[in-house]
């Protein structure tokens, strides 16, 4: 091969190069572009109404600055949903120094997630289901969840990872905390850095660790606690609070009697 036509092929091997190198770095930017986080401001949640007297309280004592909150009480009543909208109300306030949500869910399905196929996000995944509705309604767009999480703002956190961490800037729900031995309640308690707030979602009778003759619930001892210091506010929800439906008023009036 002669040098001319040699270095006409290598030249065209060049172009060849260049022109890949150029296509995928605008499928990157592409890519990158594609990628950016969305941005919420608190415009965008919804306006919600308390529906009971508790969750009125529960606003006015989250509205008010307390630091941590305890909705105490029977499931139906909208405890989570509270929880969740007034934790957004500070996250998507730019003046307000909390960052994100972290939502910590009780550890009695995670201990059990190595039975469950896929990695472990898709293993948590049922357990995130609640919250992808609520978020979904309060922002009426059902994929805000998994957004906020691919940005940073919602983080879902099993109680099995939480060791060594510290959470600042941050609202905290603790949800389910009936299915927490205290051992575990008080890991995530301690958790709490600077400027982070604390809402405490349970029901009692709802505990799923009697099934373990070796766990014990930890809210007894939790509360006890709680309720001597100052920081924490607790709400109690009772049956003649439930809004999510007649038969499941009539169902939980009915397990509370045969209890």
């Amino acid at each position: 091969m002669s040098r001319r036509r040699f270095a006409k092929t290598l030249s065209k091997k060049d172009e060849n190069i260049r022109f890949l190198t150029e296509v995928l770095n605008n499928n990157g930017k592409a890519m990158t572009e594609t990628r950016k986080r969305k941005s919420w401001t608190k415009h965008d949640l919804k306006s919600i109404r308390p529906l009971n007297e508790p969750q009125r309280a529960m606003f006015q004592s989250y509205f008010q600055g307390t630091t941590a909150i305890i909705a105490n009480g029977s499931a139906g009543t909208g405890k989570t949903l509270a929880a969740l909208y007034l934790a957004l109300t500070d996250v998507l306030d730019r003046e307000q120094p909390q960052e994100r949500i972290i939502i910590v869910r009780s550890a009695v399905a995670t201990r059990d997630i190595g039975h469950l196929p896929g990695d472990i996000n898709e293993k948590l995944e049922p357990y995130e289901a609640p919250y992808k509705d609520i978020v979904g309604f309060l922002l009426g767009n059902y994929d805000a969840y998994d957004q906020m999480k691919e940005a940073g703002i919602i983080e879902f956190m099993p109680t099995s990872f939480i060791r060594g961490l510290n959470w600042d800037d941050a609202v905290v729900i603790v949800d389910e905390i009936q299915n927490l031995n205290f051992h575990e309640a008080n890991s995530v308690i301690t958790r709490v850095g600077d400027n982070t707030r604390l809402i405490i979602v349970g029901d009692q009778i709802q505990t799923d660790l009697y099934r373990s003759n070796n766990d014990k619930s930890g809210m007894d001892r939790f509360l006890r606690i709680a309720r001597s210091m100052p920081d924490f506010d607790e709400i109690i929800f009772s049956k003649d609070d439930i809004i999510r439906s007649a038969f499941v008023k009539s169902w939980i009036c009915a397990l509370e009697e045969a209890s």
